[in-house]
């Protein structure tokens, strides 16, 4: 497994052009608040607080690297319809390798190349965060962030290569990298905040296990911030923008805490695994 696991990491970042396609979607999340979003805010009436445009920038970059987590392993996982489309993997289906390490191999390949790309866009998101006077993460939210981006990228491989385990071109890929780029922004209440759209919305928005390590990323990366600037407000008002900007989930009177946040990452991850190898096992027939 380990041969072909380092052989779909070498196809990946050999292959310029998805390389570039899968780090599109931060891209236009990036340009879309430096040309229309990043003045949203300022209707909420809390740009007066102190210290808010570095948290705003701190929501941003939480956000980004939850996506990132996704696009980069959806842009991994142009391999499998490579060889598909190319028939190598008949030739690994017909190999004693079992069909479970070769789904294993494709999802580990897709992790770690999730995981290597989600922290090195998180390295210039932390200096512009500095640059703009925000202060450093301390140790032990800089573990969290890590840990929440391995969970991460393990939920967003498996759910991603079970979407992938249905195509069967390259153009169908593209076409799905798209769709899927544009909608988990949408769904992680990147490019709007959760409180400000429908009820019914924010519900399949808390129920889309990405948005879960959206919360998480918001919770650590934020907090110190999130302190210095609500210092002199009330609870309540804190609450309330922890709320209304996805920071913490809400269904009804009933707050999901971090713990449940984890878990609901996890299952998702062995479910979409299952079902990925139940999919690709049908395809090799």
């Amino acid at each position: 497994m380990n041969i072909f696991l380092k052989r779909n990491i070498k196809l990946y970042f050999r292959d310029r052009t998805n390389f570039l396609i899968s780090l599109l979607a931060i891209v236009i999340v990036i340009a879309l608040y430096a040309l229309f979003l990043g003045n949203v805010w300022g209707y909420y009436g809390i740009m007066d607080l102190p210290e808010i445009e570095i948290l705003r920038d701190s929501w941003l970059a939480a956000g980004i690297l939850a996506v990132a987590t996704i696009t980069t392993s959806m842009g991994a996982f142009a391999v499998i319809v490579d060889d598909r489309t190319k028939k190598i993997n008949k030739g690994f289906y017909a190999s004693p390798v079992k069909r479970s390490h070769i789904t294993a191999g494709y999802i580990l390949s897709a992790f770690s190349i999730g995981v290597i790309m989600t922290i090195i866009t998180a390295i210039p998101l932390g200096i512009y965060i500095l640059a703009r006077g925000g202060q450093a993460l301390t140790l032990t939210a800089y573990l969290q962030v890590i840990g929440i981006i391995l969970l991460s990228s393990l939920s967003s491989t498996a759910i991603v290569c079970f979407i992938v385990s249905f195509l069967r071109s390259h153009s169908a890929f593209t076409t799905a990298s798209t769709i899927v780029g544009t909608l988990v922004g949408f769904l992680m209440g990147i490019y709007l905040p959760m409180g400000v759209l429908p009820e019914a919305v924010q519900t399949v928005m808390r129920l889309f296990p990405p948005s879960h390590a959206a919360a998480l990323l918001r919770q650590a990366i934020m907090d110190g911030q999130m302190q210095r600037t609500f210092e002199n407000a009330p609870v309540e008002h804190l609450e309330y923008f922890q709320e209304v900007m996805g920071v913490t989930f809400q269904f009804g009177d009933f707050e999901v805490t971090p713990f449940i946040s984890v878990m609901v990452l996890l299952a998702s991850g062995v479910v979409f695994y299952g079902l990925s190898l139940l999919n690709m096992r049908k395809i090799s027939k």
